[in-house]
């Protein structure tokens, strides 16, 4: 089975804050859902209070970044084992969330 990643950027969310209690408790249907389909690996949201770094190979950290690698916002890692079944999963999360998802696949790694 492969790994999917459905995520989005934190801008990609508009409501009013009357709508996120509801928002906020689809989501959470939709990962309850996940869970108890046993396709849920992992999920969350990126902490934007806590500054990326860069951690190079003979310990030096920057807060240089490699271009384009900013990432925010949230996101859900489900295993399943088609490609299409990723796109109703990513479509329901969409609803929830009020917001278009992006779907990538994990390449395969036997020894992961």
């Amino acid at each position: 089975m492969t790994k999917y990643l459905i995520s989005f950027p934190s801008g990609a969310m508009k409501m009013t804050p009357d709508e996120l209690p509801q928002v906020a408790r689809d989501a959470r249907a939709v990962i309850a859902e996940a869970k108890a389909a046993g396709v849920y690996v992992f999920g969350g949201g990126i902490d934007e209070e806590v500054d990326p770094v860069r951690v190079f190979g003979d310990g030096t950290i920057s807060g240089d970044l490699y271009p384009g690698s900013l990432l925010n916002g949230g996101f859900t890692v489900l295993e399943l084992p088609t490609r299409a079944e990723a796109e109703v999963w990513a479509r329901k999360i969409a609803t929830a969330c009020r917001c278009a998802q992006e779907l990538r696949a994990f390449m395969y790694d036997p020894a992961s």
